[in-house]
């Protein structure tokens, strides 16, 4: 991916100037803003781990739970090298409103760990994730706060996480979501952040009376998120024209082959060296002219520099904050439609609830089930969003902060937080 731009703001100022935004809009009290804006809760544990070369080499992990009025904390854990304090407490803010819009009776947190995930063996990331599980057990448990994969991590790392806290309080499968099928997890969940994007963008496209049947694609980052809408996003007429990781992209202005281009990924390691189209770098597909741009990879990557470069008609946003404030006024002086975040990646968080309810039912859902569920959910939290936006003469990120941030400060009040 492009490197990030420097900003004025860091990520959880960004995400603060949009929190700012609702709660003057909301006229929410002043004694409620700082409680709703800061997090409750920030944990930094060291992480020692003997490497395979015998070396020990010491890790920073991180644990921040932002809100927890609606609910027990809930968000993913990220392996990256930029999942710094102020990193991971921007992600654990944008949960306690991702949950909240999409009515999820969860809180908002979300874990890092610094460091680069390709460069570990399997062996040395079960270490660091049963060190950083243990540091931080005391402050989980399937009623106080839950992780998740996120950006480097998969289900795997999650089976890893369920064992070290079962290791010390028995055998808990609520504890994490996103895990593997055998060890609890539900069925549909891998895909559910792309499943529910598309869920969005089929009710949007109604609202906008935008006919999906042809419109061009270009989706930027193929793990989980990219991959998986660019596999689902089909079944809405759509073509995908362009896909870029983190090294190369390609592009075929007639439609690639996604099934051909997901095969060619797993064996490759990436996208070059793909026959069914031309290379095309990140800041070209940034750029290029089509219906939709989707940003699936990481923060902060539409900026001042860049958003008046880009030609799509919308930017549905599959990342956590892909887009900076400074980009969100560009694009909405442009007159192009942004869907935010906060409710068009909620399908994740939202399979994650339903995997949870399993666990604690020990009742499992059929997949059809849960693609039933998620759509019925994401379905009614976007009109619920569309709706404020019309009724507030805003742009939709504006009334997803708002519905949020508006039920978050309902429950804190509802709760008594502030005696």
């Amino acid at each position: 991916m492009p490197q990030r731009k420097k900003q004025e703001m860091t990520p959880f100022q960004e995400v603060s100037h949009f929190f700012d935004q609702a709660a003057d809009r909301l006229k929410v009290k002043d004694e409620l803003r700082e409680l709703m804006r800061s997090s409750y809760r920030e944990v930094r544990v060291q992480l020692p781990v003997r490497m395979d070369d015998g070396s020990v080499k010491v890790f920073v992990g991180y644990r921040v739970q932002h809100n927890g009025a609606r609910g027990p904390y809930k968000g993913g854990v990220r392996y990256h090298p930029e999942a710094d304090l102020d990193e991971v407490r921007a992600l654990a803010a944008l949960m306690t409103w991702k949950t909240a819009v999409v009515g999820l009776p969860f809180g908002g947190s979300k874990g890092g760990i610094q460091c680069a995930p390709a460069s570990l063996s399997q062996m040395e990331l079960n270490k660091l994730t049963r060190r950083y599980t243990q540091s931080i057990a005391y402050i989980l448990g399937p009623s106080r706060d839950i992780p998740a994969p996120d950006l480097g991590t998969n289900a795997q790392v999650m089976g890893w996480m369920m064992d070290a806290y079962g290791q010390l309080h028995g055998y808990t499968p609520a504890v994490v979501t996103g895990k593997p099928v055998e060890l609890g997890g539900s069925y549909g969940r891998e895909a559910a952040t792309g499943r529910g994007l598309v869920f969005v963008l089929a009710e949007a496209a109604k609202a906008l009376k935008m006919d999906l049947k042809g419109a061009t694609v270009a989706v930027q980052g193929f793990g989980n998120v990219g991959s998986w809408t660019a596999r689902l996003i089909g079944q809405l007429g759509c073509k995908v024209i362009a896909v870029a990781d983190v090294n190369s992209g390609v592009l075929n202005k007639r439609g690639l082959d996604i099934p051909r281009l997901v095969d060619h990924y797993k064996q490759a390691g990436g996208l070059a060296g793909f026959r069914g189209g031309e290379p095309i770098t990140n800041d070209e597909l940034l750029a290029l002219k089509c219906d939709l741009l989707i940003p699936a990879a990481i923060g902060n990557v539409l900026h001042a520099g860049n958003a008046g470069k880009v030609r799509a008609k919308v930017v549905v946003e599959g990342a956590n904050h892909p887009t900076t404030h400074d980009a969100d006024d560009i694009l909405e002086d442009r007159g192009i439609t942004l869907l935010p975040d906060i409710l068009v990646n909620a399908g994740g968080v939202t399979v994650s609830y339903f995997e949870w309810t399993q666990n604690i039912q020990e009742f499992r859902w059929e997949e059809d089930r849960v693609n039933h569920e998620l759509q019925k959910v994401m379905s009614r939290a976007f009109w619920t969003v569309w709706e404020r936006a019309q009724f507030a003469q805003v742009p939709l990120r504006q009334a997803a902060f708002m519905v949020g941030v508006e039920r978050v400060a309902r429950a804190i009040e509802l709760r008594g937080f502030v005696v």
